[in-house]
């Protein structure tokens, strides 16, 4: 089974190239655990294993087990797993929330370097171990090709239960390509909302879509990933359903941006400092998505570049189905655009990609655009596509 998990490596978080500008970073922390339901997780990466493996873990304290009770809290699950030294993160980007979590119950922000497969928590070397919803966690409940099959012998802890969520996906340019392509970038976001609207209507169809577009995972694991960034796209961190595709959030793009300046760690003093200085309008511009999804045809004039290219964050799969689904449908055809898209996952991050003018548009997390504009460069989220973080820490529980 392991050597499946390592065939599948699927997207390694999206993460492996967003080691911006030597960015050393961090987390952060609050309240919840929950139970995974049948149809939540997504796909995998691949990296090297940080601790020893132990054949059973060491009962948490006041258990009934091996593991942890079912009735247990996230604040003892929390404290245990910490004060044992087996809280995992791989360590890329989205260890930020995991270091806010640690803090909120008083815990030391250490973290094992987890793998990309999930054999270091299959194992027992890790306790408690990161998981995207939409791929890690689905690959450790299910038991399809590349699962784990514990099915409902876990639970996890929920960053946006906790408080401590910071956004992820979203659509970004550069602000001067922006100001002097406004017809086109109102042109992409109004077709890639349609794609996106049409993928979370059909979640199913859209995960053959993406397949046939060279998928990087299973076809089983794609619909399971399908069917989780569905609920990414249309629920926020409060849990409240969101029928505006794309919306940039206030409130939620700004807890990002509080816990990206407490916990980003910028070895370059002066973009250290002036990551401190930044606002949302320094990281967004809402004008352009509020102009798309006002328009019933998508039509904004003629566009000023019609050849445009997007880069991902990693290689075909259902994270990113809007897109296939947009370009599949002749949705940026009828928006007289003819649309690339380029898989991430390359030598050149997205961010970097978008910056030096190889591509157009790029999708990243919040906070490596945010990290990349601390940095020296002067890019623009366009449209917020993931409304609450689909990170988690994953345990076992005795059942």
């Amino acid at each position: 089974m392991k050597k499946m998990m390592k065939k599948m490596l699927p997207k390694v978080s999206a993460f492996l190239l967003v080691c911006i500008l030597a960015v050393s970073m961090t987390g952060c922390g609050s309240t919840s655990t929950s139970t995974p339901d049948a149809s939540s997780a997504a796909p995998v990466a691949a990296a090297s294993s940080a601790a020893p493996a132990e054949s059973v873990a060491t009962a948490p304290a006041a258990s009934s087990g091996p593991y942890y009770d079912e009735s247990a809290t996230a604040e003892s699950v929390v404290t245990d797993g910490a004060g044992k030294g087996k809280v995992g993160n791989w360590g890329l980007g989205n260890e930020y929330e995991i270091k806010a979590l640690l803090t909120k119950y008083g815990q030391p922000t250490d973290y094992l370097s987890q793998a990309f497969d999930m054999d270091g928590f299959d194992d027992d070397s890790i306790l408690l171990a990161s998981a995207m919803t939409y791929n890690e966690l689905g690959l450790v409940t299910n038991s399809y090709k590349g699962g784990y099959s514990y099915g409902d012998k876990v639970k996890y802890i929920d960053m946006n239960d906790e408080g401590v969520a910071m956004l992820e996906d979203n659509i970004f340019c550069t602000s001067a390509f922006a100001k002097a392509n406004p017809n086109t970038v109102k042109a992409f976001l109004y077709a890639s909302m349609k794609g996106w609207k049409d993928a979370c209507a059909n979640p199913e169809e859209a995960a053959k879509i993406v397949f046939k577009y060279g998928s990087s995972v299973s076809s089983e694991h794609q619909s399971y990933m399908a069917a989780e960034v569905k609920k990414l796209v249309e629920t926020d961190t409060k849990g409240t359903t969101v029928t505006d595709y794309g919306n940039m959030d206030d409130t939620a793009m700004q807890q990002t941006l509080d816990l990206a300046k407490k916990y980003i760690k910028l070895e370059d003093s002066t973009a250290a400092d002036k990551l401190q200085t930044l606002t949302l309008d320094n990281i967004r511009d809402t004008s352009y998505l509020a102009e798309a999804i006002k328009s019933t045809d998508g039509k904004f004039g003629t566009p000023e570049k019609a050849d445009v290219k997007i880069q991902l964050k990693w290689l075909p799969q259902a994270q990113f189905m809007g897109y296939y689904v947009a370009l599949d449908k002749g949705y940026y055809k009828d928006a007289g655009l003819n649309v690339t898209i380029t898989p991430g996952g390359g030598d050149i991050s997205e961010t970097t990609a978008v910056n030096s003018g190889q591509v157009d548009f790029g999708v990243t997390w919040v906070s490596n655009l945010i990290a990349a504009n601390a940095g020296g460069m002067d890019l623009t989220e366009v449209s917020q596509v993931f409304q609450r973080s689909g990170l988690v820490l994953v345990y076992k529980i005795n059942k």
